[in-house]
């Protein structure tokens, strides 16, 4: 019943609005976020000497898997599957990789892209939970889950050390981002304001761990 209701509620906003998904802040979020993790994963596969199509492909992974598994974990449909400004999103990002290949510099570039999109995720997949009614203990999780997912499953496939599992505590950026939400909007702070100071929490975090070599305690090596 609840699936059917939200399924009549998305029929009903493309009546209203030429635009497939209602254009608010989290579908905002959740463009964003898209393209800059596509990018970011089309960057890597290109640097691992993928051809085109494992380019594309890895590029769409590291972009819809972390909102994927947040939305089947909410029991709706991924937003690529309505919404085609999403897969749009990811063949812009995969394009520019193309063409732009041999002159765009990697480093703090591609760093500060992924952290931008880290903390776009975060704060969309925190504030789609809450908009879903779940536990502030489920949004916080949800939020963390669509950050980091598609990192992971980017790293795996391109054969590298996952850079969640080690270094930068992407996971617990993430996290405290994540946290900041649900803290705030139990003060009944807006989601916008929510959302933004929640955002510059994770981009705050990661950028210290990474500038002071700040990460989670580690087993240490025995000879």
């Amino acid at each position: 019943m609840e699936m059917k209701l939200f399924c009549s509620f998305v029929q009903a906003q493309a009546v209203r609005h030429p635009y497939p998904v209602p254009m608010t802040l989290l579908h905002v979020l959740d463009l964003l976020s898209t393209f800059v993790f596509a990018l970011v994963g089309a960057r890597v596969a290109a640097d691992k000497g993928l051809d085109y199509g494992g380019i594309a492909f890895i590029a769409g992974i590291a972009s819809v898997s972390g909102g994927t598994l947040r939305n089947v974990f909410l029991g709706m449909r991924p937003i690529w599957i309505i919404d085609p400004w999403i897969v749009a999103s990811v063949i812009a990002a995969v394009v520019i990789t193309l063409v732009f290949r041999r002159v765009t510099h990697i480093g703090k570039t591609l760093l500060i892209m992924d952290t931008f999109g880290l903390a776009v995720a975060t704060m969309s997949g925190t504030q789609l939970a809450f908009e879903m009614d779940v536990t502030w203990f489920a949004a916080i999780l949800l939020g963390v889950i669509t950050a980091v997912t598609g990192g992971l499953l980017r790293d795996v496939l391109c054969q590298l050390e996952p850079v969640l599992l080690h270094r930068e505590t992407i996971g617990t950026s993430a996290l405290m981002g994540s946290i900041t939400f649900v803290a705030l909007h139990q003060f009944s702070f807006g989601d916008n304001i929510c959302a933004i100071v929640g955002g510059v929490v994770v981009i705050l975090t990661r950028v210290i761990s990474i500038q002071f070599d700040l990460h989670l305690p580690k087993f240490s090596k025995t000879s």
